[in-house]
């Protein structure tokens, strides 16, 4: 009997560990003694909700307890499935669609049985870890002990890599700023400041009252629950402000977000104001995401290129005029479709009159000679010409024509 006894309370702690439903997880999160008083309360609460870490069989959750690197592995990977009633979990449709096509061939092929459980034979994180790697959130090769303690600056790195392959990475100079401002950030590696600065600039990770961002310290198990709770659900994140004075500026981007950028100078902050009210001479032909303006022939088209799969580049759009502010370069893309010099000549005249001021007339010249001989058929590879004192330099592939812009001050 006494034997018969500890096997059931075994299986009992078992499945508790797996996750048996979403209604004991719930019950489970409530039912914790040790975090009434805690800052994280609430976010434990839902994180558990989720099925994403539990508690002790104690009653404790034991917020302040370190987390593991493979606990914290484990637990990324849950945050990007869906806990279903019984028990069992799929993956969330956004972050599949989120995905590179390489990344969603991966979980097609390789991962199509996944069942989201710990392994009951052999490592139990193995295949959490395999699949982190193998999506390229991180690189399992730079673990030499998955069961140490998670360091901030480790979190960080992890957080940088999930976001460049489900998001995007925000402008680096915005996030060093953020960095330096913490005293111990000098402590980290120039690599790690660039992780760090990332998990700023999105408001995943924040320093502590003290004025250190916390390098070479443990994450604790309600910190990571908050982490991966902002990295899941940007509402959760913390607001960043920006200074127009420092030519910051929030820009909104495909996904339905936005994103910090910081211009090189205030030529290109005016340029992007240009952008937004030349935008408005195609109608609802057009988006402006990031620093591109995209120029549609037609509403179909539009459509056809906003729902094209992520990783996709076709079909595409007949025109864009873009902005880099890394590279501090301007640029005019066409695809000399039917009509589509006509249908754009008075944004790209827009924005040749803000970029060029009174050189605007040659560059209006310029684009139109090349246009006219790409269409006769009189293609070169690639030409050069100056504006004044800017350089223009042109490419050709087929029927699409790049004006790309280095402005000199």
């Amino acid at each position: 009997m006494k034997r018969w006894a500890l096997f059931t309370i075994s299986i009992a702690l078992l499945l508790s560990s797996l996750g048996l439903s979403a209604a004991a997880a719930s019950s489970d999160a409530a039912a914790f003694h040790d975090i009434d008083e805690h800052w994280a309360r609430d976010t434990i609460q839902e994180m558990v909700g989720k099925g994403i870490l539990n508690g002790y069989p104690d009653g404790t959750f034991r917020p302040n307890d370190p987390v593991k690197v493979d606990q914290f592995v484990k637990m990324l990977i849950l945050s990007y499935s869906e806990l279903h009633e019984n028990g069992s979990r799929s993956w969330n449709k956004g972050f599949l669609d989120a995905l590179s096509l390489e990344n969603q061939a991966i979980i097609k092929q390789d991962y199509r049985y996944f069942s989201f459980k710990p392994n009951t034979v052999g490592y139990w994180a193995k295949d959490f870890i395999d699949i982190a790697s193998d999506l390229h959130f991180m690189n399992k090769e730079r673990y030499a002990d998955f069961q140490a303690d998670m360091k901030r600056e480790n979190v960080a790195e992890i957080i940088y890599y999930t976001l460049q392959e489900t998001e995007f990475l925000e402008d680096s100079r915005f996030g060093q700023r953020m960095a330096e401002a913490y005293g111990d950030i000098i402590s980290a590696s120039e690599r790690e400041q660039r992780f760090i600065a990332e998990t700023l600039v999105k408001g995943i990770m924040e320093g502590y009252p003290s004025g250190f961002f916390g390098v070479g310290e443990q994450v604790t198990r309600a910190e990571a629950l908050v982490i991966l709770q902002r990295l899941r659900d940007k509402t959760k994140r913390i607001a960043i402000e920006v200074s127009p004075d420092n030519l910051e500026r929030i820009v909104p981007t495909a996904e339905g977000g936005n994103k910090i950028i910081v211009f090189p100078d205030q030529i290109m902050w005016d340029a992007y104001e240009t952008l937004t009210v030349i935008s408005e001479l195609r109608g609802s032909n057009h988006d402006l995401y990031g620093t591109t303006l995209r120029l549609y022939r037609d509403r179909t088209e539009k459509d056809s290129v906003q729902n094209r799969p992520s990783g996709s580049t076709s079909p595409r759009e007949e025109a864009a005029i873009w902005l880099d502010p890394q590279y501090n370069t301007y640029g005019v893309t066409i695809s000399l479709r039917e009509g589509a010099l006509a249908r754009n000549q008075e944004v790209v005249d827009g924005f040749a009159n803000g970029l060029f001021g009174y050189n605007a007339s040659a560059f209006r010249e310029l684009f139109a000679n090349v246009c006219n001989r790409v269409e006769k058929g009189e293609i070169p590879e690639s030409e050069q010409a100056f504006i004044g004192k800017d350089t223009v330099q042109i490419m050709i592939d087929g029927d699409t024509v790049v004006f790309s812009i280095a402005k000199k001050a």
